[in-house]
């Protein structure tokens, strides 16, 4: 029961209690004074008439009119003259014993008896006759009953001013309370909330401050393991002089874009080297050479920092060697992209250089999934080397194959939206389990193919790229969405679904996603919402995005998170259901010691604030078995299952 409920039953059992003590107490006291006052009143009338009716005791019509006369200007119940000698009654007067206006049970409650008075009536010296009086206690009833039907009444009033003014009083004072309950709330949601001004109230002020106190304290504990993960993730993947990443995080990214995986798509790796390193070195300086390859790195940032590009990797191999991985780029755009960082890098040129040999050369290969690493890094220096020998271009583009299915833009064009428009979608599931007991489900990754004119169902990760450059994205993503609610009234069993950063990002769309998600809320719980971290907006917009999609009932999650770990102290204010970490982090976790550093930070940070991890892309026993020892809550990849359709 509700406190404001309580109090308002305390108030009125309180009143009852009052009402009663007070109405019994006063009934006794004023019982007695009224008997005394209607003992009183009969004694008077008896005497005074006795000693009127002493001159008129043997005029009969004479005593009965002044009986009468007396009885109807008074409240008497009977007035009887008996004769004393043979008690015979000479004249009698009675008068009903029924009360208005005053309920039976208070009649029988105060039990107010008639009084009686009686005197003797003279014949000279000798006792004639003798008057008996009954008073009727019908005016003291009335009165007593009024008196308490407004002590009722007040006390009424009175009650129901307390509970209004006692609600109000209270609601004021426990204001706080609610705040409180957000504050617990949005813990538990992975929000750590402070109230900045403390009650004035001291019992409540206490338990606000211990709560500020907790939550700042919790703060602290996930800042300084935050703080932690990403000093270990510098150490191990960037490089510290141009705060790229450094080879050994590009070999691992290669590496997984070469799998042959749902999302994975085709794509190019460029390898950028600087001429005569060691001599610029040795002509200009130490310094001046760092602020060269400083600028090279700047430069390849930028190019990693469009929206359409931030699944791009840009490193730093070693010494004047930089690499930029891009999937999804095509043939065309890696010829315009290789002549636009050599121009830029002709502006790069410091003094003292030899301006008749370019400032770097480079070098382009085409990638497929399903190639082996060594294939493609033995064709990109193939192409460095084609590079150097050509003083005229300084690069040289290598291709390898066709991408499948071997079709033109305007053919992708057409059957994307053939495809699109009717529906040929068809929904593939991959299960996430739990890390500790495999046989547990905890949901299934819904996973995309769409229909070509042959009827063939191609993968995502060949249609994705073509679908960015379209910029059909949110229409992808609703008609993702919808396909998947429509599985959902049908099949209950939880899923999660992506969605893309351009959809996010488009006010309108989100809105229509917005709307459809708020139709159906019954299938809440069904659906999780996965946001990819490699297109995350901005912190401010991205926690706006989170409450928007969290008030409709629908939960999210962030999937590939690792390539961007200092965002992961905005993870606090997210409400996130899950956090799954990218697949090259989990790669070979079983044989690398500073992987299995990394992850364990990042299971302190999110431990502290309890997020549950799971693990992407996990191929071998060994990297399952290894991931169960650091604690991570869940897990999927080709060992637990491959995407199947239902």
């Amino acid at each position: 029961m509700k406190l404001r409920n309580q109090l308002f039953f305390a108030i009125c059992l309180f009143l009852l209690v009052a009402f009663s003590g007070s109405f019994f107490v006063s009934l006794e006291s004023s019982r007695e004074q009224m008997l005394g006052q209607l003992r009183s009143h009969a004694q008077d009338a008896a005497t005074a008439l006795g000693l009127s009716l002493t001159a008129q005791i043997d005029d009969p019509a004479m005593m009965e009119l002044m009986v009468s006369s007396i009885f109807d200007s008074g409240y008497f119940s009977s007035i009887r003259i008996i004769d004393v000698q043979d008690e015979q009654v000479l004249v009698e007067r009675n008068a009903s014993a029924r009360i208005e206006d005053v309920p039976g049970w208070f009649i029988s409650l105060v039990n107010l008896r008639h009084q009686g008075g009686d005197a003797l009536i003279m014949r000279g010296w000798e006792q004639a006759a003798r008057v008996e009086v009954l008073s009727n206690p019908q005016f003291a009833l009335a009165k007593l009953w009024d008196s308490t039907l407004g002590s009722l009444i007040w006390l009424l009033l009175c009650g129901m001013l307390s509970a209004v003014f006692g609600g109000w009083l209270l609601r004021r004072q426990l204001r706080p309370l609610d705040t409180l309950v957000r504050q617990a709330e949005a813990i538990s949601k992975r929000e750590f909330l402070s109230l900045p001004k403390p009650p004035r109230t001291p019992e409540l002020k206490r338990v606000v401050l211990a709560m500020n106190q907790m939550v700042e304290k919790l703060k602290t504990l996930f800042t300084e393991e935050a703080a932690r993960s990403e000093k270990l993730r510098n150490e191990s993947y960037q490089d510290s002089l141009t705060g790229l990443a450094n080879r050994r995080l590009l070999d691992e990214q290669l590496a997984d874009h070469l799998l042959v995986a749902e999302q994975h798509c085709d794509g190019h790796l460029l390898m950028l080297r600087i001429n005569d390193l060691a001599g610029l070195n040795q002509r200009l300086g130490g310094q001046r050479t760092d602020a060269l390859i400083s600028g090279v790195g700047e430069l390849l940032k930028r190019l990693t920092q469009l929206p359409q590009r931030r699944t791009w990797l840009a490193a730093r191999n070693r010494g004047g060697e930089f690499s930029l991985l891009a999937p999804g780029l095509d043939t065309e755009d890696a010829e315009r992209l290789a002549a636009e960082i050599s121009t830029t890098l002709e502006n790069l040129r410091l003094t003292g250089a030899s301006d008749c040999v370019p400032v770097a050369h480079l070098g382009i290969v085409a990638y497929h999934p399903g190639e082996s690493t060594s294939d493609v890094l033995t064709r990109l220096d193939q192409a460095l080397t084609q590079a150097r020998q050509n003083p005229e271009r300084p690069w040289v583009q290598l291709s390898h194959g066709e991408s499948a299915p071997n079709q033109s833009k305007l053919d992708w064009r057409t059957w994307i939206d053939d495809a699109l428009t009717q529906g040929n979608l068809q929904l593939y599931f991959q299960p996430v389990v739990q890390c500790a007991d495999t046989s547990e489900v905890l949901h299934h990754k819904v996973l995309a193919r769409l229909l070509d004119p042959q009827g063939q169902a191609i993968a995502a990760g060949h249609f994705l790229p073509w679908i960015e450059r379209l910029g059909w994205s949110a229409r992808f993503d609703l008609a993702m969405l919808e396909a998947t609610l429509e599985y959902l009234a049908v099949n209950r069993w939880p899923l999660a679904l992506s969605l893309s950063g351009n959809t996010l990002r488009d006010p309108a769309q989100l809105q229509l996603i917005l709307d459809m998600l708020e139709s159906l809320p019954e299938l809440a719980p069904l659906l999780i919402l996965e946001i990819d971290e490699r297109q995350l907006p901005p912190p401010d917009e991205l926690q706006r995005l989170s409450h928007s999609l969290l008030d409709t009932g629908y939960r999210i999650g962030l999937q590939h998170f690792g390539g961007s770990f200092s965002q992961i102290g905005n993870l606090t204010q997210l409400g996130l259901a899950y956090l799954k970490i990218d697949g090259a982090y989990i790669r070979h976790i079983d044989e690398q010691r500073d992987k299995r550093l990394f992850i364990q930070a990042i299971f302190r940070a999110t431990n502290s604030i309890d997020l549950p991890l799971i693990a992407e892309m996990v191929e071998t026993q060994g990297e399952l078995e290894a991931i169960k020892e650091l604690g991570v809550f869940g897990v999927m990849g080709r060992l637990i299952g491959s995407p199947e359709p239902m």
